[in-house]
């Protein structure tokens, strides 16, 4: 009667460790190609009269890894897919009067985005931030910009300050064809999600004074 290998791996002795147990793992190079794992148990019952082992294949095992890859990666594509998606907005006049997710944008997030200098807000804009250092000045100071402009204008500057201005150097937040000089790590989606757009909406709405 042959003993029975446990597929509890955790749990298993280090190598060696028990006499006649072996375990060797075979990995391909590439992650797309399967990966084998084959065990060795030898026959420890005196009846047996046999030492040497014998290879226990376990391929559910391998059906169940490329399973669970081949769901990963779906699931990122499913995924990137929806973030680089465009919410449909309608521009009315010179504005977008609907929000782009349909919830009002959290004033809070939307300052700490503005003074985040990888939105590059801060790097064009001044504003009313005491706390921060080297602000820009080649774009208008954010103060009083609730009072000069509507959500609704605000809202299209953002998504896509170009339609006021062919030459301005303010970013199309929200735009992902006809551009140029587009960084590789924006290319094919906005710089700023839907999201990321309404939040500085409702802070620049703020800025009355």
């Amino acid at each position: 009667m042959r003993s029975r290998c446990r597929l509890d791996f955790s749990a298993l002795p280090p190598p060696n460790a028990v006499e006649g147990l072996e375990e060797v793992v075979s990995t391909r190079e590439t992650p797309h190609e399967e990966r084998a794992l084959t065990r060795r148990c030898a026959a420890t019952s005196p009846a047996s009269g046999r030492g040497e082992g014998r290879s226990l294949q376990i391929p559910w095992l391998r059906k169940t890894a490329a399973g669970a890859i081949a769901m990963l990666v779906c699931f990122a594509q499913v995924a990137t897919a929806a973030a680089d998606e465009l919410a449909p907005y309608t521009i009315t006049g010179d504005g977008i009067a609907n929000s782009l997710t349909g919830l009002p944008g959290d004033p809070a997030r939307g300052r700490a985005l503005v003074l985040a200098r990888t939105t590059t807000c801060i790097l064009c804009h001044s504003g009313p931030f005491p706390e921060t250092r080297f602000q820009g000045d080649l774009a208008p100071d954010l103060r009083g910009a609730g009072s000069r402009w509507t959500t609704d204008q605000l809202r299209l500057r953002l998504v896509d300050a170009s339609r006021f201005n062919p030459e301005t150097i303010m970013p199309s937040y929200y735009r992902i064809e006809g551009l140029v000089r587009v960084g590789r790590n924006v290319d094919g989606k906005p710089i700023l999600s839907a999201a990321e757009i309404e939040d500085i909406v409702a802070y620049l709405a703020t800025l009355r004074d």
